[in-house]
């Protein structure tokens, strides 16, 4: 039973069985960049920095995105060592099977459900307030009881039915993804073009109404455990990791791109760099056209730009740049998901059902569906603080075990092809370990609780069905017949 536990799969075996799923190569560089900023602006910054810096860092919400940045960006620069060595669709759960065993690619797999299908559940139930906001305009109201979670953030009854907007966009974005992963891309494209653009309108504007009397103190002074000062800088940090996730999402399109071992290491950092410049951008405008106090709201851009008559106009522009980028968001959240939970179903992890791909559309369409209507369900019923930070804390392990990942590789099989390489690697791969490890010390107990649960619950159905139907324990078992 260890010996399967912990027994590796061959990176060119994983290339040999993804190319026997025959999906479409049809992504450049540009499209993969294009796919990770999708993946990256949203959420974080329409929703969690307003309240991170309300509630955490303060101005100084500044440092929380470039802490969280620097640690990106040294798992950044592993996973596109292995993306490029190992271009497979499966992200870090391939990568972690080819080193670190078929137990710890499960977890990691397992984990990567959250960073994919938790997290678009709950940046569409952001996606309802910016939308709610834009109906206003019209004298539009919908039904109270048809716009939240029917759970507060103590799982406790609120009386309201579901959230009706999250759930319809997400199952209108399914469609897309159903229907090729080339229209899927052309969308993104599309809508990462029109929220880069409005986000610079926003910065562009703002800033010459940015009173730098709201940026003192630039770090406030500490009211307790992760309640500003620098504890809170790093609790702001943990709290916006969330608003980085989705750089990856490049790798899993690997078996999609044209030219992955030169493109996708050029996605993943690209797309990475640009959404940092923007992240502290946006954060230095809001903190500075509003106190840092007033930011803890579901719009906080919104919010800010509010204070000022002058810009008034430029609440509509936030409006529909939200909606643009979060619905990108949760279209490569939609992408990716289904193609990770395909590799696991090649592996034998998962059924054979979720390896099927649709003889028109070239996509996993059984696995598209299921993914949509998941994470439907989970925006209908949720509300965001409960998706939120267990999002960041899975996407945090699984970011560590690729970053381990590295560095064992190098050690065990020196001699792989590595079109991309990266200097110092020992020293890269443990800064990623470490700081992953810090932000995850900064998360509550509750959430470690919740996390606890969803790895148990992971390990009930890897044992149940997964462990048995292991195609690599088929092949070990074969060889060792006489």
């Amino acid at each position: 039973m260890l010996k399967q536990l912990l027994a590796i799969k061959h990176p060119q075996a994983s290339q040999a069985d993804a190319d026997s799923l025959q999906l479409v190569r049809t992504l450049g560089p540009w499209g993969l960049t294009a796919l990770g900023i999708g993946a990256v602006i949203g959420g974080g910054i329409f929703v969690i920095t307003g309240q991170a810096a309300a509630e955490h860092a303060g101005p100084a919400i500044i440092l929380s995105f470039v802490m969280a940045a620097i640690c990106c960006t040294f798992c950044a620069l592993c996973y596109a060592e292995f993306a490029a060595m190992v271009p497979v669709s499966g992200s870090a759960y391939s990568y972690t099977y080819a080193t670190l065993g078929e137990l710890a690619a499960w977890f990691i797999g397992w984990m990567l459900v959250l960073e994919y299908g938790v997290s678009a559940s709950a940046v569409a139930v952001s996606w309802t307030g910016y939308f709610l906001s834009l109906l206003e305009h019209f004298d539009i109201f919908l039904p109270a009881a048809l716009v939240s979670a029917p759970l507060d953030g103590e799982l406790q009854p609120t009386g309201a039915i579901m959230n009706l907007p999250a759930a319809c966009i997400v199952l209108a974005l399914t469609w897309v993804c159903y229907v090729g992963i080339r229209e899927s891309a052309s969308a993104n494209a599309v809508m990462v073009a029109l929220k880069v653009g409005l986000i610079v309108i926003v910065i562009v504007a703002g800033w010459r109404y940015v009173d730098p009397a709201n940026w003192e103190p630039f770090i406030p002074a500490n009211e307790g455990r992760g309640r500003y000062g620098w504890d809170g800088v790093l609790r702001g940090a943990a709290m916006v990791f969330f608003a980085y996730i989705g750089f990856e999402a490049t790798s899993v399109a690997a078996q999609e791109s044209k030219n992955p071992q030169r493109d996708m290491p050029i996605g993943m950092l690209a797309s990475l760099a640009i959404c940092t410049v923007l992240y502290i951008g946006m954060a230095a405008v809001m903190t500075g056209l509003t106190p840092y106090y007033l930011l803890g709201t579901d719009q906080p851009v919104v919010t800010a730009v509010a204070t000022h008559a002058e810009l008034g106009w430029l609440r509509i522009v936030v409006e529909i740049g939200a909606l643009i980028g979060l619905s990108s968001v949760v279209l490569v959240m939609i992408i990716g998901q289904p193609r990770i939970f395909m590799i696991m179903g090649r592996d034998g992890l998962l059924p054979p059902v979720f390896t099927r791909i649709h003889p028109k559309y070239r996509t996993p369409h059984i696995n598209t569906l299921i993914t949509g209507f998941g994470i439907a369900a989970l925006a209908a019923i949720f509300p965001l603080d409960v998706l939120g930070e267990l999002t960041s804390m899975g996407t945090l392990i699984a970011f560590a075990a690729v970053c381990a990942g590295v560095w064992i590789l190098r050690h065990t099989q020196p001699d792989l092809p590595r079109p991309f390489r990266i200097a110092f690697a020992p020293l890269v791969c443990l800064a990623g370990i470490v700081s992953c490890g810090i932000l995850l010390s900064a998360m509550t107990a509750h959430n470690w609780a919740l996390m606890l649960f969803w790895t148990a619950f992971g390990l009930v159905v890897y044992f149940s069905y997964g462990y048995r139907r292991s195609r690599l324990r088929g092949s070990m078992q074969a060889s060792t017949k006489p």
